[in-house]
């Protein structure tokens, strides 16, 4: 039996011996390669995580102290030691463990946080409740340096030191990288902290030396300890977060554990908040993690990945670079993920990656466009909702010609409910002047990307799904900006909204089948809503839109709007992502859950005309007064 199978809560490794711990990190980062190798993940932050997870749980008492990460991809540990050993097989698997803390799983679990620099702020009101209720509680939050490029978390920090009395510990989990190397002055300062000599070194030779000397040597010293936070400036420059009233504890050597639980003891002992600096390596204790140059394997990526939207964009941006020397690219900390590493290996001058601060990231493009440039901002669907602000008064107001890209858009999958890119279409449907597109494949990428960047009054944005890329579907006409994809009859006009236009033929085939006539029509440019979509849905029946977007405030809601400003009578139905936080699966596990899948849509419509017909029937006077559903 193996010393993990020993440990069904955290408080069984309080137990366990020196040896035993060895043991069972060994075994920790055995059962880490081999589970999520198999079910993808974020296997490098957690390879590095297994020292410092242990000796939380050692020295504080979960869940009446609480454990906060910051991102949650780090808690695997976690998982593993707060009795999920035995279900982790099923890590990222429908109906099994999440990629992040999760409240249902675990009382354990405390926050089900996925976007970085977070955790702070969620500590700082905790830790002000249990003051106010007078309970004897700590809270600790796990922020990794990376996180700490994010302004939010500076934010809390300021407030935090504030709170003089506040029992709250944060460990800065400092391995150099967030997905790809931490970037920013933050970045420069911590490799300070890690690379000067240890100003206690110097003290303790001061001291030993001085104490010799009777009579002046012990006066003296005192003289010198006095001067302590001076020397500590010189020699390993910790003042920025002392400067803001926080204790500083490191750095301390992440992976030996007894170290990491000395330095918690202390800072659970001072009773007010406190920092420790804790040094990693992300993918330690693997060698083939530990030797990736790209992200120290912080994803599994799977072996013969076939060609994805994230290639295709890659591929035309930096043809587009080669013919403009005006385009620049801008990220978050998603230098590879978004596809931008091609563009930044040959034009390096002309890539920015800031860190995980997605609304400086914004701005700075307002400012980047203000001063000439054209840039393409890449980031995921989920996260521009960060910098929603942002888009809309420091680029759209000021007419600034920045193209956003936004990569894993709609059902992603895998990474749960924070990670679906559900909500971009609907937010910026809100922001005037903005121009939007969804490819419905790989070809359509490089066309609408070009036609964007080409805009330069106004923002941009193209939006893809996540995955492969399917086939291309070809029009067969075109009717102003309108793609006609399909054209076999006046009963169904079906609208397919990027990646959905694929499911919109396999819809149409389905109905053609049963006898209607079915248009489908891939809009391209999905806001602002083309006039001859209106003028089209006119002449149907019943007009039908498919996104994978949430429904509130979608597509469908803006061209049915857009409809009855035009006095169209003509039904409409949307169909999109419901108003629901969607539990991780497969992409098609969870479409076909939504009902986003052809079988299912084609029934739906099927009903849905024969309704429409009986009611023409038997009440012709109100045929045309059906309002849209939106």
């Amino acid at each position: 039996m193996g010393v993990l199978e020993t440990v069904d809560g955290p408080a069984d490794l309080k137990k366990l011996s020196d040896q035993q711990l060895t043991d069972l990190a060994a075994e920790i980062r055995d059962v880490l390669v081999e589970t999520v190798s198999r079910t993808g993940g974020h296997l490098g932050p957690n390879l590095g995580m297994v020292e410092i997870t242990l000796a939380m749980h050692r020295v504080f008492d979960s869940p009446r102290d609480r454990l906060l990460f910051d991102v949650g991809h780090q808690a695997y540990v976690h998982k593993l030691v707060t009795g999920r050993a035995p279900t982790f097989d099923t890590l990222r698997q429908q109906g099994g463990l999440s990629g992040y803390p999760n409240q249902d799983e675990s009382e354990h679990d405390i926050i089900e946080n996925s976007h970085a620099s977070t955790a702070l702020s969620y500590a700082d009101g905790l830790a002000k409740a249990y003051r106010l209720r007078k309970e004897d509680r700590h809270v600790v939050a796990l922020i990794g340096d990376g996180g700490l490029t994010g302004g939010m978390a500076w934010e809390a920090l300021n407030n935090i030191a504030a709170g003089e009395d506040l029992k709250l510990v944060i460990i800065v989990n400092d391995n150099g990288r967030s997905y790809s190397d931490t970037v920013g002055g933050l970045a420069t300062h911590l490799t300070s902290l890690r690379t000067n000599p240890r100003y206690e070194k110097v003290l303790d030779l001061i001291k030993k030396n001085l104490g010799r000397t009777p009579y002046v040597g012990p006066p003296m010293y005192e003289v010198l300890h006095g001067i302590k936070k001076g020397l500590k400036d010189m020699l390993a420059p910790q003042g920025m977060f002392e400067d803001l009233g926080l204790k500083y504890v490191g750095p301390v050597a992440g992976h030996d554990r007894e170290a990491m639980e000395d330095a918690l003891r202390s800072a659970k002992a001072f009773g007010g908040p406190v920092i420790v600096h804790a040094v990693t390596k992300k993918g330690y204790g693997y060698a083939a993690a530990e030797q990736d140059e790209e992200d120290n394997f912080h994803q599994v990526r799977p072996a013969n990945k076939p060609r994805g939207w994230t290639d295709v964009f890659s591929d035309e941006l930096v043809k587009i670079g080669h013919r403009r020397d005006d385009v620049v690219a801008v990220t978050a900390a998603m230098l590879h993920p978004t596809g931008l590493a091609q563009f930044a290996e040959e034009f390096p001058d002309r890539t920015f990656d800031v860190g995980i601060a997605e609304q400086h990231a914004v701005t700075s493009a307002a400012g980047l466009a203000i001063g000439g440039l054209h840039p393409v901002v890449a980031i995921y669907a989920t996260f521009l909702n960060r910098a929603f602000d942002q888009v809309l008064l420091d680029v759209a107001l000021h007419k600034c010609g920045v193209t956003f890209v936004l990569d894993r858009a709609g059902v992603t999958g895998d990474d749960g409910p924070s990670h679906n890119g559900m909500w971009d279409m609907s937010l910026l449907q809100l922001v005037p002047g903005l121009r939007l597109a969804a490819p419905r494949d790989g070809k359509r990428v490089q066309e609408l990307l070009n036609e964007a960047i080409d805009v330069d009054d106004a923002p941009t944005v193209l939006r893809y799904a996540k995955g492969e890329v399917g086939p291309d579907i070809e029009a067969i006409e075109r009717v102003g900006d309108l793609d006609i994809l399909k054209r076999s009859g006046d009963d169904v006009l079906l609208v397919g909204i990027g990646s959905m236009a694929a499911t919109a033929m396999d819809v149409a085939q389905r109905l053609e089948a049963h006898g209607f006539g079915v248009t489908v029509v891939d809009p391209r440019w999905i806001k602002p809503v083309d006039p001859q979509l209106v003028e089209m849905a006119a002449k149907y029946k019943l007009v039908v839109t498919v996104e994978d977007n949430g429904r509130a405030g979608g597509c469908g809601t803006m061209i049915a709007q857009a409809l009855r400003d035009a006095g169209i009578q003509t039904p409409i139905r949307d169909f999109g992502i419901p108003q629901q936080f969607l539990q991780h699966a497969k992409r098609p596990a969870v479409l076909q859950e939504i009902g986003l899948t052809g079988q299912e849509l084609a029934r739906e419509i099927t009903e849905l005309i024969s309704e429409h017909h009986d009611d023409a029937l038997n009440e012709p006077d109100r045929a045309g007064d059906r309002p849209g559903s939106a």
